[in-house]
Parts: structure tokens; C-alpha cells; sequence
């Protein structure tokens, strides 16, 4: 819950001044980019982990 916190308080900062810092937005994407990449892993994990699951239980 604190992420969200600290994003919603840099989103503030950014519409209370007119210059968008490009440096955020960078921050931004990637922060985005690394969760997105933690959630199709972990994804990935749980099909493979199911598939492995359900082939045991054929073979027995």
C-alpha cells in the first residue's frame, strides 16, 4: 500500500508544477516494465508448475 501512496504523492507533484520531468516518466516505465515482467514470471511459473502437476498425475 505504501507504493501507491508515494506514486499518488509524485502524481501530485507533477500537476502542481507545469514542467513534466522526464526523469519521472522514465522512472515511471520502468517501475511498470519490471512489474509486468514479475507478473508474466510468476504466471509462467504457476502453468508450468500446473502442467507438471497434471502430467504426474497421468503417469500414476
Amino acid at each position: 500500500m505504501r507504493y501507491g501512496r508515494e506514486e499518488q504523492l509524485n502524481e501530485e507533484a507533477v500537476h502542481s508544477n507545469n514542467k513534466v520531468d522526464l526523469n519521472d516518466l522514465m522512472k515511471r516505465v520502468r517501475d511498470q516494465e519490471k512489474k509486468s515482467k514479475r507478473t508474466s514470471v510468476y504466471l509462467s511459473a504457476a502453468a508450468i508448475s500446473a502442467f507438471a502437476v497434471f502430467g504426474i498425475i497421468l503417469t500414476l
